[in-house]
């Protein structure tokens, strides 16, 4: 009995020929619990890609990105954990979590490279006791793993990273404040330490100034 294949799978497997491929990969590479290089993998990685569901079916994808080595936590062989910090103020994943706990997760290196897939159970706290380990996180996410497994790093582009986003929260340096936060128009809707960063970070800016920083990609985006 498969944990990952429904009817629809199993008759585009057919289709093409592929039951059995497919049935041969779940057997060898699907597991259940996070492995010494799994984790260490997870652990390592500065970034990853985190599908989550609505209340009403609707995917949608978001980037998670923190600081190498210090942005995912694995607690034990199943389970895991990482910070959601400041965003624009939607909740969508989190929001999504909280209604539907279902999530996917993609972490990859690009680089060598490597990829491994997640399906889990998320819950999404501000009151989680891990909340102090990440510098500015606002909520823990902890998920319990369901299946998780390598994929093959064929179709991955490979890439080097050129450096960290400066919005990382980091210990030693104090985070700047987000520069579409700065925008004239967006003013009346800033919370008041929002307001207070931005004038201590240069003040207003129109939203022509912000777009431009972010097609010649400026760093100051």
């Amino acid at each position: 009995m498969s944990k990952l294949y429904n009817d629809k799978h199993r008759h585009l497997q057919d289709e093409f020929n592929s039951r059995e491929m497919a049935d041969r990969v779940e057997d060898i590479v699907v597991v259940t619990e996070i492995s010494d290089d799994a984790k260490a993998f997870m652990e390592s990685r500065d970034m990853f890609f985190l599908s989550s569901v609505d209340e009403r079916g609707r995917p949608t994808v978001s980037y998670k990105g923190g600081e190498a080595g210090h942005f995912i936590k694995v607690l034990d062989d199943k389970t895991f954990a990482f910070p959601s910090y400041d965003g624009n103020g939607m909740y969508y994943s989190m929001g999504n979590i909280q209604g539907n706990p279902d999530i996917g997760l993609l972490f990859i290196d690009f680089e060598k490279p490597h990829r491994i897939r997640v399906q889990g159970k998320a819950t999404a706290s501000a009151e989680d006791p891990l909340l102090s380990e990440w510098k500015e996180a606002e909520m823990i996410v902890r998920v319990t793993v369901s299946e998780l497994w390598q994929n093959c790093p064929r179709y991955v582009h490979r890439y080097q990273k050129v450096k960290d986003s400066r919005y990382i929260p980091k210990e030693e340096c104090k985070t700047p404040i987000a520069a579409w936060k700065r925008v004239d128009i967006m003013q009346d809707v800033l919370r008041e330490n929002e307001l207070s960063q931005v004038s201590e970070e240069g003040g207003t800016m129109p939203i022509e100034e912000w777009v431009g920083y972010i097609q010649t990609g400026d760093e100051k985006a």
